[in-house]
């Protein structure tokens, strides 16, 4: 059996042995009108029997099934019937291992169980779950288009968190050290690990926002830190950006670089999402326009949506260095190419000379500030 056409309303399978879940779910996907549920399934050899009748374009799939565990039913999937997955998970602390492992064998996305306490709850519960299932149908067959988000409401902007600076307003004359910001998204976790495993121990710090559930991305900067000759951590408020170190915006939180005196520390911020997203790439963007101008290189990375091109377009205003990722080496080219549209980017780069680029950089720098 094949995926259903690419023009018909995308086919989703849901399997989570909850029935509250799975009840939840198809009422979330069945929002959206261009995604369809096709079946649910409480585990593993019922979803297989499903799959042999109609095989989904996406699966939203839970790790915890009795008789067979998702990550050995996801193994079996990537090896005999590959399909994009996106892990729908309560796995938190030391269980996000486990959801990381899932990355690594092939999942697409990994999402936190939605909550739907209330209307703004589910609103936001809507947006994460149908964006993941249309990023990860992208993933499928190197399809390069960028996806439309699902947009049940209003989308905000990084004024809710930070100011725009007023205009006028002089910069402080001051020059200080490189800095670096990435945004990432799907797609995200491996693109970033093939970038900072590439660094070396003496890099610029860098300030990372990878979309991620609250929960799962200490388990990510600790997996990053195992492999990289950086250092690679979850920020927390008040950090230092330091040579060799790498901070990772917890999820959940928006973070935001500061300039404090010879320096730069981050300040982690709660409030509502931005470009549907919280952490946002635009908040980070935004603040180390600000904080940092000419003295910054940013770079966004593979994922959908736009989040970070409006405020990537800032950074270039503010003198720094701005990189996209290239469409070619993308699992999802939508944030590059909402940043390439907004005017935002000063060259694109396949995702094996991002690192280079960022040792060239940093080196062009130290020497003009000699």
């Amino acid at each position: 059996m094949t995926p259903s056409p690419h023009d018909s309303p995308i086919g989703v399978l849901i399997v989570d042995d909850s029935a509250t879940a799975r009840a939840v779910l198809k009422s979330l996907v069945s929002a959206d009108p261009s995604l369809r549920v096709i079946g649910t399934a409480p585990d593993a050899f019922s979803a297989a029997r499903s799959m042999r009748d109609a095989l989904p374009d996406v699966m939203l799939l839970d790790l915890e099934l009795p008789q067979m565990d998702g990550l050995t039913f996801l193994r079996k999937i990537m090896t005999q019937r590959p399909i994009p997955v996106v892990i729908c998970s309560s796995h938190t602390g030391a269980g996000s291992d486990v959801t990381l492992r899932a990355l690594e064998l092939g999942a697409a996305d990994v999402i936190g169980k939605p909550s739907v306490a209330g209307p703004t709850e589910r609103q936001e519960a809507q947006v994460r779950v149908c964006d993941a299932i249309h990023a990860a149908f992208q993933t499928r067959r190197g399809r390069k288009k960028s996806p439309q988000p699902f947009q049940p409401g209003p989308k905000l902007s990084a004024d809710e968190i930070l100011p725009p600076p007023r205009p006028g307003l002089r910069r402080p004359a001051r020059r200080l050290s490189p800095m670096v910001a990435i945004g990432a998204s799907t797609g995200g976790t491996e693109a970033l690990s093939s970038v900072l495993r590439a660094l070396p121990r003496d890099a610029p710090p860098v300030a990372v926002v990878q979309h991620m559930p609250k929960g799962f991305t200490a388990a990510f900067a600790r997996r990053l830190d195992g492999l990289c000759p950086v250092t690679v951590q979850e920020a927390r408020d008040g950090d230092a950006l330091e040579q060799g170190r790498v901070l990772i915006a917890p999820g959940d939180r928006h973070m935001l670089v500061r300039r404090t005196g010879g320096g730069y520390r981050v300040e982690l911020a709660d409030g509502p999402y931005v470009s549907r997203h919280r952490p946002s790439v635009d908040v980070l963007f935004r603040s180390v326009a600000q904080a940092a101008g000419p003295d910054a290189l940013g770079i966004i990375m593979t994922g959908m949506g736009d989040d970070g091109a409006r405020c990537m377009a800032e950074m270039r205003d503010a003198g720094a260095r701005t990189i996209a990722q290239d469409e070619q080496s993308c699992v999802v080219y939508g944030m590059p190419r909402e940043a390439v549209r907004h005017g935002g980017v000063t060259l694109s780069l396949p995702l094996d000379r991002l690192w280079r680029e960022i040792a060239a950089w940093n080196i062009e720098r130290s020497t003009a500030a000699r």
